[in-house]
């Protein structure tokens, strides 16, 4: 017999509120009920909206990522039982495509403002901005910033099992922890983000579970033992991941779709998001966490991939010394950082903004790597930024650079 029509497993509806769409959810809970079934080798569709529901669009004002409803993130589809998996499997997940829906052929990256998310360098970019990119095919380009050009890595930034509730009461104990600490020695930066009724959403669960489900949900914005909110670029088309099961059925949800990002996601809305449809085949390895002595994921890198030749990318370096001076011990987050911002630096040569550059750094195809973590006192990291997405020669040279550059992305209407 031929192979049948790919089945749906989960839709999403582009034109509805996430909020009334029963086969999303946007907390971790065990009590969330399933909203698909499907079958250990069966290749199903799970469609998906963007991150935040749907809350930005496509225009010319950053106003809506200013005051996006981050109590509300992310919507996930599922969670999906796979008939046979156990608490103590390990679940293997294929990831066999990924498409943005046809009628939404475009996606955005975005800075968010300090006071609504903030990102890796919001203490030089405190305010909102963000960039549309058009797709055409593997390809994407944006108004906003304009003179680039390249094919997308495309995945999703979200993909994780249902924790038991002995995980979940794990996370929420040892998160709440953190805060308290740092709380008391008078740190003003968020550290985690603990349970929030605001928004919370249990898909089709009744009246109880939805209230429990408020009270101890799971925010979907880190990652943890269960996948959850990884932001790896290579888990794209012909990729395997391996999941902890945590509970009967796995409760596997996803979301969090992505164009493309770069290594990092480093403006928190860093990658390119976007709806879409992501075509899946799931298997169970069982009682693999004892097996595998496995706590965390693990995953095989697909074999589609955008390729740069070696000699292509111009590579960036930073150390633990941040941009006053100071010294900082082995700390790759300052050098990462410094990294960063040396790419910006370079670039606006050309006549890009430093908001450009930094939605540019967080959604290409950019590699960064830790080179040194033991040469006291200094961490090396490095950013490789593949040439060719650029349509325009910018290797160093003698002289340095006119700028080419005049537009900028789009901002708040208050800036």
């Amino acid at each position: 017999m031929g192979k049948t029509a790919i089945r749906t497993a989960v839709k999403a509806d582009l034109n509805k509120p996430a909020w009334e769409q029963p086969q999303l959810h946007n907390r971790w809970h065990p009590d969330i009920p399933f909203s698909a079934k499907i079958q250990p080798g069966e290749v199903v569709n799970v469609e998906c909206l963007d991150w935040t529901g749907g809350q930005i669009g496509n225009n010319d004002s950053a106003d809506d990522i200013k005051y996006c409803d981050l109590s509300r993130i992310h919507y996930l589809s599922g969670p999906i039982e796979v008939e046979g998996a156990k608490a103590g499997d390990v679940l293997v997940v294929e990831i066999q495509d990924v498409q943005p829906f046809p009628e939404q052929p475009w996606g955005y990256c975005a800075i968010f403002d300090k006071n609504n998310g903030g990102g890796f360098l919001d203490s030089h970019f405190p305010n909102a901005a963000k960039a549309i990119w058009d797709f055409e095919g593997i390809f994407c380009s944006s108004r906003h910033i304009p003179g680039v050009r390249f094919p997308g890595l495309i995945h999703p930034g979200i993909m994780g099992c249902m924790p038991s509730q002995e995980l979940l009461d794990t996370w929420n104990k040892r998160e709440a922890e953190l805060v308290a600490h740092h709380h008391s020695i008078g740190t003003e930066r968020t550290v985690a983000n603990l349970p929030n009724p605001n928004y919370a959403f249990a898909g089709a669960g009744d009246a109880e579970v939805a209230a429990k489900v408020a009270k101890e949900g799971a925010r979907t914005i880190p990652p943890r033992e269960h996948g959850g909110n990884c932001d790896i670029k290579n888990l794209s088309r012909g990729s395997k991941s391996y999941l902890p099961v945590y509970k009967d059925g796995a409760g596997l949800s996803i979301g969090d779709l992505h164009f493309s990002q770069g290594d990092g996601e480093i403006s928190f809305c860093g990658a390119i998001e976007m709806a879409g449809i992501i075509t899946i085949k799931c298997e169970i390895i069982k009682n693999g966490m004892e097996d595998l002595k496995m706590n965390n994921p693990m995953y095989i890198p697909g074999p589609v991939e955008p390729h740069y030749g070696p000699s292509r990318y111009l590579t960036f370096e930073g150390l633990s010394v941040d941009e006053d001076g100071k010294q900082h011990y082995l700390d790759v987050n300052v050098a990462y950082k410094q990294t960063c911002l040396q790419f910006i630096e370079y670039f606006k040569k050309f006549g890009y903004t430093g908001e450009q550059l930094y939605i540019l750094l967080s959604c290409a195809p950019v590699q960064g790597h830790l080179a040194a973590i033991v040469d006291i006192p200094n961490a090396c990291t490095t950013l490789g930024v593949p040439v060719d997405i650029f349509e325009f020669e910018c290797l160093p040279k003698e002289g340095g650079f006119k700028p080419i550059i005049s537009s900028d992305c789009a901002l708040t209407s208050g800036k």
